[in-house]
């Protein structure tokens, strides 16, 4: 099952923002023009209780009121009207549409469906009290919740390039959440969390996993400590149901981070997670989209999440109509196959440093969290 409603690109920041709808604007019409799209479901929007379920209750007023052009003097302290998360008219209400597509995925999983994709959301900076990082409302969380308050046990895993923190901090203390999150470190990327000693709390200590990775981390490395690191996790955890943040922002043309996965190792995680919800979690694994700010290579890698979810066969070539608009449109060629081109940027000298670096990061990791995990 897919949800989407058009008017998920309501949620807008500006033109010269990079968290723009243009990117779903290019992927709706690209599998349209590739004959791939199916009639997705269109979700109600979250209603403001829903959002409550894990946001404060200042911090909903505020973006209410935002939404209304009435500006409170505090706002910066609520991670609002800032140069990442800009106030908007109508926010709250465009937020709370993408929270409804993601929480419809939770029910439709709750009523018995296997497989959801829903084609926005993934907004996991946003915290309890706070809007951060181009996240208004943390879509993710009410549907974790939604979920645990059923009595599932949920696995969230993030393969966003920056740190899922709104989705571990919500959760920090809760021990039928797992929260599994591989990104770029901390050290060089917002927000500059997700160090490997944030292990959770109380009910949640030992399940809650970072894998911070070294910038220029290649396909060859993330893949080997990704495959190292979580099916290990889930078998252990032993979730009821996955939830898969699909930000697409560690491709290496990303203008806003260091790491350099080609569309061949996108391939290759699309494919595990699902074999992961299989092998783990009954079948069961609802993905959203999140990060991703160059259009050519997000576009193209959501667009191999849509094909794998489905079992269709990958395309070759993008249509040349849908090239020649869209190059017209942006200014700028377009990659012209779902695949990256081979030695599509230079060596990176480092890249056995880096690769040990990673599996240094991974063996601290997993000693840290091995005695709870495990318990």
């Amino acid at each position: 099952m897919v949800i989407y409603r058009d008017e998920y690109r309501l949620y807008n920041f500006g033109p010269d923002h990079p968290f723009s709808p243009v990117r779903l604007e290019m992927l709706t019409s690209l599998l349209q023009a590739l004959e791939a799209w199916q009639n997705p479901l269109a979700p109600p929007e979250a209603t403001r209780e829903e959002v409550l379920t894990v946001h404060s209750e200042r911090l909903v007023k505020r973006v209410e009121a935002a939404s209304r052009g009435e500006l409170y003097p505090d706002l910066e302290h609520y991670g609002l009207g800032t140069g990442d998360t800009p106030v908007f008219p109508g926010m709250d209400r465009a937020a709370r549409i993408l929270v409804g597509g993601t929480l419809e995925g939770a029910r439709r999983i709750l009523a018995g469906e296997k497989r959801v994709l829903q084609l926005g959301g993934g907004l996991h900076h946003a915290q309890y009290d706070r809007a951060s990082g181009f996240c208004v409302y943390n879509d993710l969380s009410v549907a974790i919740r939604h979920m645990t308050r059923a009595g599932l046990r949920v696995a969230y895993v993030d393969i966003d390039v920056h740190h899922g923190d709104g989705v571990q901090w919500i959760h920090y203390e809760e021990g039928e959440v797992l929260t599994l999150s591989l990104h770029e470190s901390g050290r060089y990327l917002f927000p500059g969390t997700g160090h490997v000693y944030e292990i959770g709390r109380g009910a949640g200590l030992g399940k809650k996993l970072n894998l911070p990775l070294e910038p220029f981390t290649e396909d060859e490395s993330y893949l080997e400590v990704f495959e190292a690191l979580v099916p290990w996790a889930l078998k252990a955890f032993r979730p009821d149901v996955l939830v898969v943040q699909a930000g697409a922002d560690a491709h290496y043309l990303d203008p806003l981070a260091d790491l350099l996965l080609t569309t061949r190792a996108y391939e290759r995680l699309f494919r595990l997670l699902l074999e992961y919800a299989e092998a783990y979690a009954g079948g069961r694994v609802l993905f959203t989209l999140g990060g991703g700010y160059s259009l050519d290579g997000t576009v193209r890698v959501w667009a191999l999440l849509y094909h794998l979810f489905h079992g269709l066969p990958l395309p070759e070539r993008l249509p040349e109509g849908w090239l020649r608009t869209w190059e017209a449109r942006l200014g700028k060629p377009l990659t012209p196959t779902l695949h990256d081109p081979e030695g599509a940027y230079p060596e990176i000298p480092r890249r056995e440093e880096i690769a040990k670096r990673n599996r240094l990061t991974l063996q601290r990791l997993t000693e840290l969290v091995a005695p709870h995990l495990l318990h």
